[in-house]
């Protein structure tokens, strides 16, 4: 892998994991509003340009600014498209090359950088992992998810060893602290917690405690089952917005709750001041 060389003092926050549907990009661009309301100076980079799911919804969140003519505190983002150069190597060269000029230009002048991996293998994300200070993977509360941090004894859950997954964030730390001697901060959040307490959810909680302490990273309680997350995300808004947005939507507990979790989630990063 390409040696990433960067003048690094924004935070460098990355979403990822290797399975779609854990809600990475909903958690990002959460984060992104959270701390740009605290102050920040926000990037993001997305690198499944393919896809677009952050780019696309920071896109719809400009749009409805500009045609609702609302002020929304926006970042500025990136998307990286994958080289479709023929070899390998070639690629790869390229693509670092990309990663590497977007996340410099914005590490040189912004406080945080966000960014958002594709839930899939790609030379893009194993990049975006290792420059991480903090990475942050998202999971649903389940063993089929749960597969994906290690490998479980299907009748005991007994945790076998790593998963794939689990190796590759090894490596990135790896390579992180070759680099500049920084350690990557691993938090795991469980998403779309239930309401109801059930065996499955004490199962998982209990094995992803014993296998946090094993491999190192930090377990954050993550988003509920809300219909709010996924009401808001294709307009480019955030929990954060409903108020100066005037959309129509009446803040309930459970919004409130919501936001708590957002917030929750924002407090666990370590971070510097804004500004800073």
């Amino acid at each position: 892998m390409a040696t990433i060389s960067i003048e690094h003092r924004a935070q460098v926050i990355t979403l990822g994991n290797e399975k779609g549907g854990s809600g990475k990009s909903t958690c990002a661009i959460h984060l992104i509003v959270a701390l740009l309301r605290d102050g920040y100076r926000v990037g993001a980079i997305d690198l499944d340009a393919r896809q677009s799911t952050l780019a696309g919804a920071l896109a719809a969140r400009a749009a409805f600014s500009a045609t609702h003519h609302v002020l929304l505190p926006m970042p500025e983002w990136v998307a990286i498209p994958a080289s479709t150069a023929d070899s390998r190597a070639e690629a790869e060269k390229a693509d670092a090359a990309a990663f590497n000029a977007a996340l410099k230009d914005m590490a040189g002048r912004l406080d945080i950088v966000v960014i958002d991996c594709p839930g899939a293998d790609s030379y893009l994300s194993r990049l975006g992992h290792a420059a991480a200070d903090t990475l942050i993977t998202p999971i649903n509360d389940s063993f089929v998810d749960f597969a994906m941090l290690a490998k479980v004894n299907p009748e005991t859950h007994a945790i076998i060893g790593p998963s794939i997954y689990s190796e590759m964030v090894w490596n990135a730390r790896k390579q992180r602290f070759a680099r500049d001697r920084g350690k990557i901060d691993w938090i795991v959040t469980r998403n779309r917690l239930g309401a109801n307490e059930a065996r499955n959810k004490r199962d998982v909680g209990t094995s992803l405690e014993a296998f946090a302490k094993r491999i190192g990273f930090r377990t954050v309680k993550g988003f509920g089952e809300r219909v709010i997350f996924r009401e808001l995300y294709l307009q480019g808004l955030t929990l954060m917005d409903v108020r100066e947005a005037n959309i129509g939507i009446q803040l309930g507990m459970s919004h409130v709750a919501a936001r708590a979790e957002v917030r929750s989630l924002v407090g666990a990063i370590n971070k510097p001041a804004p500004g800073g």
